[in-house]
């Protein structure tokens, strides 16, 4: 490609900025924005108030983000919500319902064990970005498409799918029976099932395989029943005859925590391939875009997981462990840790011909969120000038006794290449 797509950074004084990350970061067809603290800008500080008070602030940083590039609140793709406490979410609801009158996105909820400066809610936004990031012109009226299906449950604070250009964005299922909107009866492993069927469900109403995943989040509130979880998890992946003879598995993040919707033990996010794009991409950019996913030797293994796994113009990037050469965790805290991690997110990217400057969006998980400062001074020294999008939250407790985990996206310039 003689013009490749750029990453495209951006921060306005209407929202809260940071010396550590950018509160936007563009690429291709979608903005990564950083989650969102409830701090006033004009203070400094973290607002007066509750809950809704929180909530309402978050989301008026991010409405003045998102107004700051030419976008509006409609052109949000999925919302994250954290919370400090689950009990919480009524009260957010009603706010996100004010900034979301009729439309609504996909979205995740999840209460964590902290989040930064001991705030009770943190939310984080995807927005499409119609007019790409190449120099030279892309399509600028992109439609972006909404589903809902009676075959999985129905949320009236989110859409089940919502598509953008080359990606399905899916709404975090939780183990609801879809006819009557309840949790199932069961274990960790049943839950799993019925969370990994609901997603099935619904790529399956927009005629959508499960080996079109690219990425799986897994929220699990112990992690002692990811043993469990896991062993139902490779009866869905791979899904098809072509995918087990390759043996395809998407990237892959399992983050412990506290609670989730209806007091539910697990909960399955997923982000989609969406092959023939979203109307009115031309067809020569739509047609027969191939997954690659790919491993190193160079950066450790994961027998539920690829490494990263690219479509069109995005690799997504497994959560990264800090383990050493051996397959244990390398001694030392927070700070060794972290430059670990990102040590090996830097070995991935580089093993598909990407550099670190590709990565538009990184993903930290503190085990104690006392390691902040100590983290952030080993995020700092690895990134330099370069500033992607950030989102910290604390879980408690991460998989092997780690302190730290790290999960990115990095662009794709080049796109993945159609079936010949």
């Amino acid at each position: 490609m003689t013009d490749p797509n750029v990453v495209v950074a951006r921060n306005t004084e209407k929202a809260p900025v940071s010396d550590l990350y950018s509160q936007t970061v563009a690429f291709s067809h979608y903005n990564n924005l950083s989650a969102q603290l409830p701090i006033d800008p004009a203070t400094g500080a973290i607002v007066a108030g509750g809950a809704a008070e929180q909530a309402e602030q978050c989301l008026k940083n991010i409405q003045a983000i998102v107004e700051s590039i030419g976008h509006d609140m409609n052109d949000i793709i999925r919302l994250s919500v954290y919370l400090a406490d689950i009990m919480d979410l009524n009260a957010v609801e009603k706010v996100q319902a004010s900034f979301f009158p009729t439309y609504q996105p996909a979205r995740t909820v999840v209460a964590v064990d902290a989040l930064p400066q001991d705030a009770l809610v943190f939310i984080e936004a995807l927005v499409d970005n119609g007019e790409g990031t190449q120099s030279v012109p892309q399509a600028g009226d992109l439609v972006k498409l909404t589903n809902n299906t009676h075959a999985a449950p129905y949320d009236a604070l989110s859409t089940q799918t919502v598509a953008f250009s080359h990606y399905n964005n899916i709404t975090m299922q939780l183990p609801l029976c879809p006819k009557s909107g309840r949790p199932i009866l069961g274990d960790a492993a049943a839950q799993t099932a019925q969370c990994l069927k609901n997603v099935k469900a619904i790529l399956e109403s927009v005629d959508v395989p499960l080996d079109d995943v690219v990425k799986v989040t897994i929220f699990v509130k112990d992690l002692a029943d990811m043993e469990a979880v896991d062993e139902v998890y490779k009866t869905f992946f791979p899904d098809s005859g072509i995918a087990r003879a390759v043996n395809y598995l998407p990237a892959r993040t399992v983050v412990p925590v506290n609670d989730l919707p209806f007091h539910c033990d697990v909960a399955v996010e997923a982000v989609v391939s969406h092959g023939d794009g979203t109307p009115p991409q031309a067809i020569e950019d739509r047609h027969g875009l191939i997954i690659e996913a790919s491993n190193t030797d160079a950066a450790p293994k994961c027998p539920f997981s690829t490494q990263t796994v690219a479509f069109s113009h995005y690799n997504n990037i497994s959560a990264q462990l800090p383990f050493g050469a051996d397959g244990k965790l390398i001694a030392g805290g927070a700070a060794e840790q972290t430059a670990q991690c990102l040590a090996h997110v830097k070995t991935i990217i580089e093993s598909v011909d990407h550099v670190v400057e590709d990565i538009v969006k990184v993903n930290v998980f503190l085990a104690d969120m006392a390691d902040l400062d100590a983290m952030n001074e080993a995020y700092a020294a690895f990134f330099g000038d370069h500033k992607p999008a950030r989102k910290v939250v604390g879980c408690g407790k991460l998989p092997f006794g780690a302190r730290v985990m790290i999960d990115a996206i990095a662009g794709n310039w080049e796109g993945t290449p159609p079936v010949a």
